[in-house]
């Protein structure tokens, strides 16, 4: 079935209004709002208000208005280039697009499309950068919720690089052939050391780089973002790792990056799977490490997206070192490691004031060898252990923190997906941490939280990790702290 291609009945045009005045007609709060939204111009503001309320008056005192305290009068739309009827009142509100029109004069009255002859947008400031949203007066909540996601995305220091970028313009035509010499030099520009320079605050820095990328031809090399993608949902990714992927000509993923979050990178970025599951690895580390120093020195914009948090067992080590080495700068973007999205899941607070005041990060193959880490002391002192990878081994993890002389009555908490909607959450004590090699129905990363604190988890909805006679007390209800009190006085 084919569907027609949609009609704008309003195009949208930005409008010069340099040197140019604008008069807003009201007493009230639609004329404040709309005060408020052209004062983002360069625009001359009229306000008639023979009677403005407090707060408007308090705005015209404290902003470059031009306050006309009249009742309304035709005449006070001469010399206007726009004009907005803002009364509230329905019929002073037609007379006043009637004057408007009568003048030639565009008008728009606040909340009564039919007389509008434009419509304002809800708008994303980043001059001389902005994004205008509209709905034809429609939904201008939707517009606001849709400006809301937008200016997320977009960095606060937009504004200042396209005002270099302006700048430099003359120089880059002069210096540079029309053509992919020319856009390669813009595009670096945009997204590489000028752009991070003026990110940081560093507006000197940002002018060097430009004329540095100008010097080489825009020949620079490429950069790399190791980004963490979070435990798995989406909504969980940083600001910042949205807009490098909105920016990356390549992403190179991991397996656990689920397809929703890659999907938000820039369309026509390549994507390329490099993830390593237990059994099956696409590429060896070498094998990423030096793919991510070949696509630099392409000057590629790269982004490495790895599960969780890029430096909590996501080998970021060893690709920084081979960045450094190569020359290629980098950056890192932190990203919700999985152990605070399970906790998250099952409301776990890792530290608990007169319980548990530490934490540890392992592996569940950290407790293979033969040696016990040096972290398994503060295992026994009330220390939060967070296991990463540790399904297939959780025998092992139990048994040697058992016979290190953790309790096996220490409450146990596994997610697996943690985040996401197909989660699933299970509790016991250590002792029944074995079964869960045996659960071979859990297809995704699981998540294990093993302390005292855990004890005050809420383990509603959650299953048991182990059919017993008596479920443990910390199971049985929803912050119940005795356990682990019991425990320690133990």
């Amino acid at each position: 079935m084919l569907y027609a291609k949609p009609k704008l009945n309003a195009f949208p045009v930005f409008f010069r209004t340099e040197g140019k005045s604008v008069v807003i007609v009201g007493n009230g709060e639609e004329a404040l709002a709309k005060a408020r939204l052209i004062d983002h111009s360069s625009a001359v503001l009229r306000i008639v208000a023979d009677a403005p309320e407090a707060r408007l008056a308090a705005w015209i005192a404290g902003n470059a208005a031009v306050h006309i305290e009249d009742s309304y009068r035709p005449e006070h739309l001469y010399g206007a280039a726009l004009v907005f009827a803002a009364t509230g009142d329905e019929a002073l509100d037609r007379r006043i697009v009637a004057d408007a029109r009568r003048l030639g004069l565009p008008a728009n009255a606040v909340d009564r499309p039919e007389l509008c002859d434009f419509f304002t947008p809800a708008l994303v400031n980043r001059a001389p950068v902005a994004v205008a949203i509209g709905t034809e007066g429609a939904g201008p909540v939707l517009a606001q919720l849709i400006r809301a996601r937008i200016d997320q995305l977009l960095a606060p220091s937009l504004g200042p690089l396209a005002t270099l970028a302006a700048s430099l313009r003359d120089a880059a035509e002069a210096a540079l052939p029309k053509g992919d010499a020319r856009r390669r030099f813009w595009r670096s520009f945009f997204s590489g050391a000028p752009a991070r320079a003026l990110a940081r605050g560093d507006a000197a820095r940002a002018r060097d780089a430009a004329a540095e990328l100008l010097r080489e031809g825009a020949h620079a090399g490429g950069h790399v973002a190791l980004v963490g993608a979070g435990p798995g949902a989406e909504d969980l990714l940083t600001l910042r790792a949205q807009r490098l992927l909105m920016e990356a000509d390549i992403i190179l993923y991991d397996a656990l990056v689920p397809e929703a979050v890659v999907a938000m990178g820039r369309r026509d970025a390549e994507r390329l799977p490099v993830g390593k599951r237990k059994g099956c690895h696409s590429r060896t580390q070498a094998e990423i490490n030096a793919l991510l120093v070949e696509l630099g020195r392409k000057g590629k914009r790269v982004v490495r997206l790895k599960s969780g948090d890029p430096l909590v067992f996501g080998r970021a080590g060893e690709e920084m070192a081979a960045l450094r080495e190569a020359g290629i700068s980098y950056e890192v973007v932190p990203g919700v490691t999985a152990a605070f999205a399970a906790a998250a899941d099952f409301d776990l607070p890792l530290t608990l004031r007169g319980v548990s005041s530490s934490m540890v990060f392992t592996t569940g193959h950290d407790l293979k060898g033969d040696v016990l880490p040096d972290w398994a002391r503060l295992a026994i002192s009330g220390a939060t252990v967070a296991v990463y990878m540790g399904r297939s081994v959780a025998a092992d993890v139990a048994g040697r923190l058992i016979g290190a002389g953790l309790s096996p009555d220490t409450a146990v908490a596994v997610v697996e997906n943690a985040s996401l909607e197909n989660s699933r959450r299970f509790h016991g004590t250590l002792a029944d941490l074995p079964s869960l090699e045996g659960r071979h129905d859990l297809e995704g990363p699981v998540m294990t939280l093993i302390g005292d604190a855990v004890a005050g988890a809420n383990f509603a909805g959650s299953e048991p990790l182990a059919r017993r006679r008596a479920a443990p007390a910390a199971a049985r209800g929803k912050h119940s702290f005795a356990p682990a009190l019991a425990h320690k006085s133990a």
